[in-house]
């Protein structure tokens, strides 16, 4: 399959036209994957669990565990963070990737997601290159579809990492709403990922496109990535919880869908 043609949609939520069972096609393409998040727990054919609390090379504060911190309910995905005790860390949270399961190059990679409020808290929705393993970060390129640090309740950050823009020098957007917070209801997040372009979506309003030119280094996202849902608790960048913040809190997914181009 060329560049051209190897379209894939990945949507995780729901909007009004897609009520109950997934459509098998939207205009040019077609249902490949999806997770309706409508069983009894999380499928662990679609999803790995990662663990741990190293701080994640952010400092984050948080240990990802293989407990109920990730769990389906009342059909929607929950990624809950708790202040608690585990693991030498004072908070709980839980990190799922689709790494070693499922991998896609190019598409509409969408998201319909009610994030959690809070100093501290910063969830994220994401995809990283599937040989990160092989070349390593940021060498393998990394896309942040959705990003929100609780100080910042009206604004979500869509960034691109890969060699000589990777960290605080990411190439980087954010969009803002006018009113009101992102955790006030769910919202659908999405990149438009090309071989020569990737653009981002706020409830399908376009607010950023770059394209190999627009980045200080080489453009590494022409290969398979794969998925990183997951919410972490403190880190250089979104600081720790104060006493303003209110555990737990909750992550919401509806669904996820992959959609490839036919024409």
């Amino acid at each position: 399959m060329t560049p051209r043609r190897a379209w894939i949609a990945l949507v995780v939520g729901v909007s009004c036209s897609f009520a109950g069972t997934p459509e098998s096609s939207r205009p040019g393409s077609q249902l490949v994957w999806h997770d309706e998040f409508d069983g009894t727990g999380l499928d662990a054919g679609n999803w790995v669990r990662e663990t741990g609390g190293d701080g994640w090379g952010n400092g984050e504060l948080e240990f990802y565990t293989d407990r109920d911190n990730a769990r389906v309910e009342g059909g929607n995905l929950i990624i809950e963070a708790r202040h608690e005790t585990f693991g030498s860390r004072d908070y709980t949270s839980a990190r799922l990737k689709t790494q070693g399961l499922g991998a896609w190059r190019y598409g509409r990679v969408e998201a319909r997601i009610q994030i959690p409020r809070g100093q501290g808290l910063w969830p994220a929705f994401w995809l990283l290159g599937d040989n990160c393993d092989t070349v390593g970060w940021p060498a393998c390129g990394e896309i942040d579809i959705m990003e929100n640090i609780g100080k910042e309740p009206r604004r979500v950050h869509g960034t691109v990492h890969g060699p000589e823009y990777s960290g605080a020098q990411g190439v980087t957007s954010t969009y803002e709403l006018s009113a009101g917070a992102f955790a006030d209801s769910f919202h659908v997040y999405a990149v438009e990922w090309e071989s020569e372009a990737i653009r981002w979506y706020v409830d399908d309003t376009l607010y950023k496109a770059i394209t190999p030119k627009d980045v200080p280094g080489r453009w590494v996202f022409d290969h398979p990535f794969f998925i990183i849902l997951n919410v972490a608790v403190g880190g250089y960048w979104p600081g720790g919880p104060d006493a303003t913040t209110v555990f737990p809190q909750t992550m919401r997914v509806d669904y996820v869908r992959i959609y490839e181009r036919t024409k």
